[in-house]
């Protein structure tokens, strides 16, 4: 749309939202999940955790893709983006650091008292008795000082100058310790002693003082480290200051972007350095020479300097310690419910053949999965099982129930993911287990990753007649995380559904066909041209004088096609409501006819759910695609038709239930942006996630 007057830098309708800004936008909220006092203490604590967690991976993919292209020449760079890099990058800092300003101030006016007002301490090494120092000194001996090592940095005028600096792991914590002598002053030495986080833990519960008997005092690994680094090192030590270095996963590139600009890409950095810094956080009180030494010697830039607090790594306080009897501090527990129609049931293969079945993780158990594994392993008719493993649980039930399949004689074809961004080893690890037990194992393609979650199991009776057994989900077979995000799998015996997921799985076994499904949405294939078909025929009945309507739920919201679509449909009279967790490049005006939520609870919404109105009869979609560039069209993904009236209305009234939540849903709008939404009087409260999980239940008791 045309534009006239002076520039008012507002988003308009047709501006999209940077995908890098939309991202902390997200980690943002999930920072708010941490200063919300209706939170238990120990679950904001968890959440301070992911926040940090989350940051890391952006720094690490993310910010190192820009930190390199910084290096193209400007020319390159022009041609190549529609942003410029170095000032993308101010943009994040500035950003992150009013956002770690926030971390700091809630863990320390809100967390720290609060567990204080519990009675459990946080404590630094000079606030422990005697006591608690014989312990530590002690544990230290016993437990640390085998798995410590001592670094000085180079520096021709000392004597430990020849030493060869260590290379820093991602994320590895460091202690840069300076020293009390004069001569060791003068000299500027300072030595780095590395802490072993994955072989000692970070944090050490220390037994209670004779003053607070009933105290719970924990201190950081860290801390234990500083109180006897005079005793290791045997010299006069000051203070050890933390840091930590993020590195380049550089491995990841091909995630963000694709086709020629991945290829321009690739060839004008073939020279880029491996392993690249992307983050200096240090302990804001180091010295400014220490500061410089290490800037130097480890060949950082002024862009990579982020100063912190004294202890840095929160993703480490996933693990920290909880005393007993204080079960008030973290959610009430939800344990998985059971299916009506599959728990105690003969054959679960049976229930499958007589009716298609929903599974909503984690409402529901995950059990049922690997079960269903074991249970065609043992049946007579069933000869083949194929699957797509994107990410994999290091202690898979459902890999070891396919090594048990092969065991009882059936064809077993893994198709598994190499690139799953950070799960890259356990997902090796298992391919190579099933190879060498006899199954089919590909990996994924070099410009094209396997992410749909699909599982197929294939049975032949004696008069020859073949039927299929089709799992299509929107989340990993993945029993650790089927625990933690809220995901849907749908099982069903419809031969039409199953011939499309054989074609799926013929495609990734390499047979040079596209698959021409009558039925699944396909990506990189029919899936775009079959999403917009399906909202071109909202337009229309919106524009014959019908209710036409979009109720959308994903992960992110990015590709520019998509959101054209959507706006496009809005502005022809389309109701259009989404709930979208992460990325959302669309951020709605008051104008327009877009409502969109974001939902941030205990679990992590994962699940994709496409509804259009179609005129009155609702057309239900779910599966493992997003709406972004890498999901529509490098990545293979599946999406799904529910065509059982029942679980039609059950995802219906699923998203209903998370569209009426008013105490964890933020809204995504150009005038307000991660503000909760607004609890009207008498409207009642209404947490989806726990309403859910109630449904489920209500309807178990039923059954």
């Amino acid at each position: 749309m045309g534009r006239s007057g002076p520039v008012i830098h507002i988003i308009l309708p047709t501006d999209l939202v940077k995908r890098d800004t939309s991202w902390l936008d997200f980690n943002a909220r999930v920072l708010q999940e941490a200063a919300d006092p209706r939170v238990p203490l120990y679950e904001r604590i968890r959440f301070l955790a992911i926040y940090s967690s989350n940051l890391d991976e952006f720094y690490r993919v993310r910010v190192s893709s820009m930190r390199q292209f910084k290096k193209l020449p400007k020319t390159e760079r022009r041609q190549l983006f529609d942003f410029r890099p170095k000032r993308e990058l101010k943009t994040i800092r500035k950003m992150v650091h009013r956002q770690q300003e926030e971390f700091g101030r809630i863990f320390r006016e809100e967390i720290l008292p609060q567990l204080a007002e519990e009675n459990i301490h946080l404590i630094h090494s000079d606030e422990m008795t005697e006591n608690q120092r014989e312990f530590a000194a002690k544990h230290f001996d016993d437990n640390i000082r085998p798995h410590l090592d001592l670094h000085w940095l180079p520096n021709e005028d000392v004597e430990h100058g020849e030493r060869e600096l260590p290379f820093l792991d991602n994320a590895q914590l460091c202690l840069a310790v300076c020293l009390r002598e004069k001569e060791a002053i003068e000299k500027k030495e300072v030595a780095l002693v590395p802490l072993p986080v994955e072989a000692c833990g970070r944090f050490l519960v220390l037994p209670s003082p004779e003053s607070d008997p009933d105290g719970y005092y924990v201190i950081f690994l860290d801390s234990v480290v500083r109180s006897n680094l005079s005793r290791w090192m045997e010299r006069d030590v000051d203070f050890g200051y933390c840091f930590k270095l993020s590195r380049d996963a550089e491995l990841y590139i091909d995630n963000e972007f694709d086709g020629d600009l991945l290829r321009k890409i690739e060839h004008s950095l073939a020279s880029r350095d491996v392993g690249l810094p992307t983050r200096f956080l240090y302990d804001g009180d180091m010295p400014n020479w220490v500061l410089r030494r290490l800037k130097q010697v480890l060949h950082l830039s002024k862009y990579d300097m982020i100063p912190g607090a004294r202890y840095h790594n929160f993703n480490d306080f996933f693990s920290f310690p909880q005393p007993p009897d204080h079960d008030h501090l973290a959610f009430e527990p939800l344990p998985p419910l059971p299916h009506p129609k599959l728990e105690g049931a003969e054959s679960l293969l049976g229930v499958i053949q007589a009716t298609d079945i929903l599974l909503s993780f984690p409402y529901q158990k995950y059990d049922y999965v690997p079960e269903l594994i074991r249970e065609a392993a043992d049946h007579p008719e069933v000869t083949k099982i194929r699957i797509t493993l994107y990410r994999v649980a290091k202690q898979s039930k459902v890999v070891t129930n396919l090594l048990y399949a092969l065991e009882k004689g059936k064809q077993v074809e893994a198709f598994v993911e190499a690139k799953a961004r950070f799960d890259e080893a356990s997902n090796l690890y298992w391919g190579n287990q099933m190879k060498e037990a006899g199954a089919y194992v590909r990996y994924s393609y070099p410009a094209v990753k396997v992410h749909t979650k699909l599982l197929q199991i294939y049975c032949r009776t004696a008069d020859g007649d073949e039927s299929h057994y089709s799992y299509i989900g929107t989340g990993n077979f993945n029993e650790k995380t089927a625990k933690l995000y809220t995901d849907h799998a749908l099982l069903t015996s419809r031969p039409g559904i199953g011939k499309d997921v054989e074609r799926v799985f013929d495609l990734l076994r390499g047979k040079l066909i596209l698959p021409r499904c009558n039925h699944l949405l396909v990506a990189p294939f029919n899936m775009m041209d079959e999403f917009l078909n399906l909202i071109d025929r909202e337009i229309e009945i919106a524009k014959s004088g019908g209710h036409a309507y979009l109720f959308l739920k994903m992960n992110s919201l990015e590709e520019e096609t998509m959101i054209r679509k959507i706006r496009e449909a809005a502005r022809a009279g389309v109701e259009v409501r989404m709930i979208v967790r992460g990325i959302c490049r669309l951020r709605p005006s008051k104008r327009e006819n877009i409502q969109i939520i974001s939902i941030i609870d205990r679990f992590l919404e994962h699940a994709r759910i496409f509804i259009f109105g179609n005129g009155g009869s609702e057309r239900v979609y779910m599966g493992s695609a997003d709406w972004m560039n890498r999901n529509l069209y490098r990545r293979v993904e599946v999406v799904t038709p529910i065509y059982d009236n029942l679980i039609r209305l059950e995802l219906r009234r699923i998203m209903d239930i998370q569209w009426r939540d008013n105490q964890r849903a933020r809204v995504i709008g150009t005038d307000r942006l991660n503000e909760y939404r607004t609890t009207l009087p008498g409207e009642g409260h209404f947490r989806a996630q726990l309403d859910i999980y109630d449904y489920f239940k209500r309807q178990l008791e039923e059954a």
